[in-house]
């Protein structure tokens, strides 16, 4: 029954609305592929008997043909979205053993249209990390090469969906959280417009930045997924009414040769020889150029004169909002109480000093000194005016162009171990994926090349806000032009 794991989404619905196979069946041989695969430590948690349950209730459903959009589905859950009766632990021994009381908006939206919740798939602690190797619950192998890191801070999402197990997932993405797990496993991986999907329920981070997207093996289950969990949420505070005038296109249709003539791609490319890049990022990168050419499309060269300051940026923000977001796990309410304490003062010492990991404590004192007095005004308030400047080089990009293309990220997967004493280095994996999250636009990692050793390489493509279904046809479009080379 294994072959029924290198079926899509849709392909799965028809499947079963045809009754070539039961939901028990298939779940049944994504339970057998999960434990081959247990090895690579994609799930915190899987709960087979509550899954099973779940799958005779979507059988149930397709007897009495009240079918979900994503009826019978696997999909796993990075574990920072909470899901009620489950774990949430953000794979931080703080929140080792809370229980969440409540389901997320996603998963409300998940539920609702028939999907089955997979297990809670590993992730950076706290989402802070670009390789999943920062989690207090063990590091998550990239299902490509187990030597390799699968991406982070969504690791475990990516793997689960780059191994088969399941054919979508979901994860967030504060700096290229999604993007870039996609890009190191050879699989689809969208951040949305910010504000386009509710948070409410994601344990926050940063949560200017932060934002629930989508994982898949391909544009049209991209699509799909997108169309069930985006939405308003009077809930959420950040949620943007506009969306509800939205509607989601689950089948995008490639541009035409025509159409290609009249779009407007916009290029951020390395140079050759570029410090900080694969060659093989840059080849790629190099040969897709030409192919646009070839193909018609208006091909424009991106210059920014603010890139380059995203991750100064980025890390005085983050920072700053995560020492007021992570004060509230404090040894008293909930959460990891360190039993080693004599008074109320060392209940708070020792529980954060025994319950952070090391990357986590890092960002919390570097978040603290910028919003500390005398530092405020030179750090934080002056990194807010520069996001800014951001956002309107952008928004002046797009009023010349549809699109701009460029790489996930600037290498192939690194080996595991190989950064973990170098934060700077590990930071400068998100050296092309931050600003977008700082302008809260969308964009959409594609599995578009492999290097000489078969390790897969991301293109992502950006948009202007709320422009997700222009994107997914362009990315439907090198889907049927033969340039996608997904897992």
């Amino acid at each position: 029954m294994n072959e029924l794991l290198n079926y899509s989404i849709k392909e799965h619905i028809k499947n079963l609305k045809e009754k070539k196979y039961t939901v028990k069946e298939y779940i049944e041989a994504c339970l057998r592929k999960a434990e081959e695969t247990k090895h690579f430590n994609i799930f915190l948690k899987l709960n087979p008997e509550k899954i099973l349950q779940m799958a005779d209730k979507s059988q149930q459903n397709y007897n009495s043909n009240q079918i979900g959009k994503l009826e019978g589905i696997p999909i796993s859950i990075k574990d920072n979205i909470c899901e009620d009766g489950e774990q949430t632990t953000c794979a931080s021994k703080i929140l080792q053993n809370f229980i969440a009381p409540y389901d997320a908006t996603v998963i409300q939206k998940l539920k609702k249209e028939g999907a089955i919740l997979f297990g809670r798939t590993n992730l950076d602690e706290f989402a802070m990390g670009s390789s999943t190797e920062n989690s207090a619950f063990g590091v998550t192998k990239n299902p490509i090469d187990p030597e390799r890191v699968p991406g982070g801070s969504s690791g475990g999402s990516a793997a689960s969906v780059a191994a088969k197990i399941v054919p979508g997932s979901i994860g967030s993405d504060t700096g290229g959280s999604i993007r870039q797990p996609a890009s190191f496993c050879g699989v689809y991986g969208l951040k949305p417009t910010y504000g386009s999907v509710s948070r409410y329920g994601l344990v926050a981070f940063a949560s200017s930045l932060d934002q629930i997207g989508p994982f898949a093996r391909n544009i049209d289950d991209i699509a799909l997924l997108y169309s069930v969990i985006q939405g308003y949420d009077k809930n959420d505070s950040t949620s943007h009414p506009k969306i509800k005038d939205i509607v989601i296109n689950t089948e995008p249709q490639a541009y035409t040769k025509e159409e290609k003539k009249s779009l407007k791609i916009g290029i951020y490319f390395p140079s050759e020889n570029e410090e900080g890049f694969d060659s093989s990022v840059i080849k790629t990168c190099l040969e897709l150029k030409e192919r646009l050419i070839k193909e018609g499309y208006n091909v424009i060269p991106v210059k920014s004169n603010l890139w380059k300051y995203s991750i100064a940026i980025y890390y005085i923000l983050a920072t700053a909002e995560a020492s007021s977001n992570l004060a509230r796990y404090d040894g008293i309410r909930y959460g990891y109480r360190s039993p080693n304490a004599k008074n109320l003062i060392e209940v708070y010492i020792r529980s954060r000093t025994e319950g952070f990991g090391p990357e986590v404590k890092r960002r919390i004192l570097l978040g603290t000194y910028v919003l500390s007095s005398g530092y405020y005004e030179a750090f934080y308030h002056k990194a807010q005016k520069a996001r800014k400047m951001i956002r309107e080089e952008y928004r002046n990009f797009f009023k010349e162009m549809d699109f701009i293309l460029a790489p996930t990220s600037p290498t192939v997967p690194f080996k595991i171990g190989e950064r973990v004493n170098d934060p700077i280095s590990m930071y400068k994996s998100d050296l092309l994926t931050i600003s977008v999250n700082l302008a809260g636009i969308p964009a959409l990692s594609v599995p578009i090349a492999k290097d000489e050793q078969g390790l897969p390489i991301g293109m992502q493509i950006k948009g202007w806000h709320f422009e997700e279904n222009k994107i997914f046809r362009l990315a439907k479009t090198f889907e049927e032009d033969g340039w996608v080379n997904s897992i």
